[in-house]
């Protein structure tokens, strides 16, 4: 846990890079909307926002052993977001940053897309179980599923 820190302004356009290509890597695929992957989602407004809105960072943490790898998002006892840079996957950041959660935030719960078949597989591995209630990503055609632990 020794690499994990809570956010800060100088994180914004790692944190912006991060979430935007993890998201078109992971959901280019289930969304097929190009327009919303290369059109709406791009670093530099992210990171701006990220500068102009310190609350946006209020809950977030990074995995930062020399720069930031990968951040969590932890709101009261549920995980909003989890998002590893595709070039340091496989090596553990996720499960750190996860267990980093747990035990800090007691994190009891999250939503993750239905179809995000590698997310489920990863949580699911680290004890989480799938729940019976699902609802629509909001403004698309798209499932999310509870997961608990």
């Amino acid at each position: 846990m020794d690499y994990i820190r809570k956010a800060a302004p100088q994180d914004a356009s790692r944190l912006a890079e991060i979430l935007i290509f993890a998201k078109r890597m992971h959901y280019r695929s289930i969304f097929h909307n190009d327009k919303v992957s290369f059109g709406e989602m791009q670093v530099l407004p992210l990171a701006q926002e990220y500068l102009e809105n310190e609350e946006k960072t209020e809950n977030v943490w990074v995995y930062d052993d020399e720069f930031v790898k990968g951040m969590i998002h932890v709101e009261n006892n549920w995980i909003r977001e989890l998002y590893v840079d595709f070039f340091f996957q496989g090596e553990g950041i996720g499960t750190r940053l996860l267990d980093f959660a747990i035990q800090k935030f007691d994190v009891r719960y999250l939503f993750v897309l239905e179809k995000n078949e590698s997310a489920i597989r990863f949580y699911q591995n680290h004890g989480f179980l799938l729940t019976q209630e699902r609802q629509l990503e909001q403004g698309t055609t798209e499932f999310i599923v509870k997961m608990e632990r």
